[in-house]
């Protein structure tokens, strides 16, 4: 589990209006946002997935084709 140490600013009325992180800990948390993500696309990857392969020649073809 990520552990964070924020330092909250207040706003004139005394709410909690930005946030301070050590930049480690941001560059960190950014890193676990991106990772899921990751999952996130994999996961509607699979779900969308039909079963349909295209064979690589025939895909390195059509790359070939479309430079023309």
């Amino acid at each position: 589990m990520l552990t964070v140490h924020p330092q909250y600013i207040k706003d004139a009325d005394g709410n909690k209006s930005l946030v301070i992180l050590p930049a480690i800990e941001f560059d960190k948390l950014m890193e676990e946002l991106e990772d899921l993500e990751d999952v996130r696309l994999y996961d509607e990857a699979k779900g969308n997935d039909t079963g349909e392969r295209i064979p690589m020649n025939e895909v390195f073809k059509s790359i070939e084709s479309n430079r023309r």
